[in-house]
């Protein structure tokens, strides 16, 4: 196979000069940048090449030369991965236009803290802490908490080694390969669409109940649509159109924005903290734990979607000035902050009012209006509405590059992965998630769809896991065929021990069950210790590997598995489009790609080789 298909090893060096070959290429993309647009051409060109330059597409004839081949070349696209030199290098040519690198640690930290800390905090800890777990709401958070964290230092590694804005994507098409990227690439395009329809019309429901009582006031009702899609949200659409406009402009005019509104949000939760804990009686945290661990465990589950987004701050890692010392501190950083805050706004909710009185719809406007502080639920209403717009700001930057990158594979077509000169970003990628979205925001009340993003971010996570496992243990041409059916046998074990750990929570308490699974997990994650690392990375590392890795796919396994069947229902369905997707167009366009590029690179090695000989 191919250096483009298969490159892990292209050099024949031993695997000890590996991590010095990896860390190098990470700085690659700094020398190496994409050329620019010729003088003369237009950005907003739109021929038939433009989109489908492949072969297969060249006319009806090839079309369906290339479906009578689509078993080998799936089989060709399931066994192929790329390489973090390709990613870096390669693959930004298709953007013609480099992105401008303008951010620092200190604009990702407030990005994350802008895409992550939104609504959820305010209406999730009141529903739990009453329903579920009670005073213990504050160990929910940091269960939570802890497992956001294992995901974040497994995109970090990734994101300092290879800074594209691809991120997660990028990350699994490295090693796992093709097909499971277009699997997690095609839901990625699907939250990225449906999530900003579902926050545009969050926004409009919190700015129509500042107005009046009724959210839907300021939406247009159609009796003659169904239900579900007959009432029309045109200030969704608005603020859409608003947001992904600003990420348009330029990446440092839109960081700068979320920094300023994120630091006054910052200092009105810290302020809401305060007063909280003036108000507090220590009393109101017994009994501590009323519905026992499965109450703390199921609401663990539920306001683990407060700690999502962070994923978005890795895709800007092509834009980060210094990837290897600002990612870090900027993800890491920030996820622990907002751990230590959603932790301290919890402990003050259950310790202002007994978590059986709560409020399950407004927890915070009721408990401050209870000691006089009426002017809360309006303070309350505009950090939500803060939250939401911060969200929608970092957001469409964070799917506009998934888009760029996925657009690049050209598993979508590539006239989406272009840059444009003035402004470095990638307006044709953004102008696809806000038309789509916006669409949907307008018409959809998006209730049923809702699980479905759930299930793709848990699963993505732990894809991301195995992945990090993948890249220290397992090199092509490198690791010997014995040591790769070990690290298998351990990966296989560690995922079915998760597994059935889980569906024994939901289907039968068992201890004894509990404490095999425990002990197969724990002995396949050891076994996995003891066997040799193919790979070290010399800038920055996920600590404890196998165990946090290992532990980060059993909590994602464990977390999906609380989810009801219909989210799984969903999922697979939404997937199975996608599929047919890639069956009739994605797969025939990567197979052209990387078989032209190979051919391409032939016939200029030929060329070197008779310049040689001539010689």
């Amino acid at each position: 196979m191919s250096q483009i298909l298969n490159p892990r090893n292209p050099t024949n060096l031993s695997p000890q000069k590996i991590p010095l070959l990896m860390a190098t290429s990470a700085a690659a993309i700094d020398t190496k940048k994409p050329p620019e647009q010729p003088p003369g051409t237009s950005y907003w060109t739109c021929k038939k090449n433009d989109f489908f330059p492949e072969t297969s597409f060249n006319s009806f004839s090839d079309y369906k030369s290339a479906l009578s081949q689509i078993y080998p070349r799936l089989k060709d696209r399931v066994l192929s991965r790329s390489s973090d030199s390709f990613e870096l290098v390669e693959s930004q040519k298709e953007s013609v236009n480099p992105m401008k690198k303008c951010l620092t640690w200190w604009d990702l930290i407030w990005m994350s803290f802008g895409s992550v800390v939104g609504s959820g905090i305010f209406t999730i800890t009141g529903q739990e802490a009453h329903n579920h777990a009670g005073p213990a709401i504050l160990i929910s958070y940091a269960i939570s908490g802890f497992s956001a964290l294992l995901s974040v230092f497994c995109y970090t590694e990734f994101a300092v080694e290879i800074p594209v804005a691809g991120g997660s994507f990028s990350f699994l098409r490295i090693e796992l390969g093709d097909f499971i990227a277009y699997i997690a690439a095609s839901n990625i395009l699907l939250e990225a669409v449906v999530g900003a329809a579902g926050l545009g019309r969050g926004w409009s429901s919190y700015f129509a109940s500042m107005i009046n009582s009724n959210s839907d006031f300021l939406r247009i009702r159609i009796n003659s649509f169904s239900e579900g899609f007959n009432l029309l949200d045109p200030i969704a659409v608005i603020v859409l159109l608003i947001a992904n406009g600003i990420a348009m402009s330029g990446t440092r005019r839109t960081s700068f924005l979320n920094w300023l509104s994120s630091v006054l949000s910052a200092l009105v939760i810290v302020f809401i903290i305060i007063v909280g804990f003036m108000h507090s009686k220590t009393e109101n945290l017994t009994p501590f734990f009323p519905y026992g661990a499965e109450g703390v465990f199921q609401a663990a589950a539920v306001v683990y979607w407060s700690y999502t987004g962070f994923d978005i701050v890795a895709t800007m890692a092509e834009e980060t000035k210094k990837p290897s010392r600002d990612i870090p501190i900027g993800l890491l950083g920030s996820m622990s902050v907002i751990t230590v805050i959603y932790c301290l706004m919890s402990l003050t909710l259950t310790m202002m009012q007994k978590y059986s009185e709560i409020d399950v719809n407004a927890p915070y406007t009721v408990v401050f209006d209870k000691i006089g502080m009426k002017w809360a639920k309006y303070l309350v209403s505009v950090i939500a509405l803060k939250g939401m717009t911060t969200s929608l700001l970092v957001g469409s930057l964070g799917q506009a590059r998934y888009t760029t990158q996925i657009a690049r594979a050209h598993m979508i077509p590539p006239w989406f992965a272009r840059i444009h000169p003035k402004t470095s970003t990638p307006i044709n990628a953004t102008l696809l998630v806000t038309i789509l979205s916006a669409v949907i925001a307008f018409f959809s009340s998006l209730d049923v769809l809702s699980s479905v993003f759930s299930f793709s971010t848990l699963f993505i996570f732990m894809l991301m896991a195995m992945a990090l496992l993948v890249r220290r243990y397992y090199v092509a041409d490198v690791t010997p065929k014995q040591g790769l059916y070990k690290f298998l046998g351990c990966l296989f074990f560690i995922a079915s021990s998760s597994i059935c750990l889980t569906v024994l929570w939901n289907v039968k308490h068992s201890w004894i069950g509990y404490t095999v699974c425990g002990v197969v997990w724990f002995a396949a994650t050891l076994a996995l210790q003891l066997l040799p690392k193919q790979r070290t990375p010399t800038i920055w590392q996920v600590p404890l590997v196998p165990w946090l890795p290992s532990l980060s796919i059993g909590m994602n396994i464990f977390l999906i598995g609380s989810l009801g069947y219909q989210a799984f229902l969903r999922f697979f369905i939404c997937s199975a489009v996608m599929l047919l997707y890639y069956l009739f167009v994605g797969v025939h366009a990567t197979y052209d790609v990387a078989h032209n590029e190979v051919t391409e690179r032939k016939i200029e090695e030929a060329k070197e080789d008779s310049n040689q000989v001539k010689l």
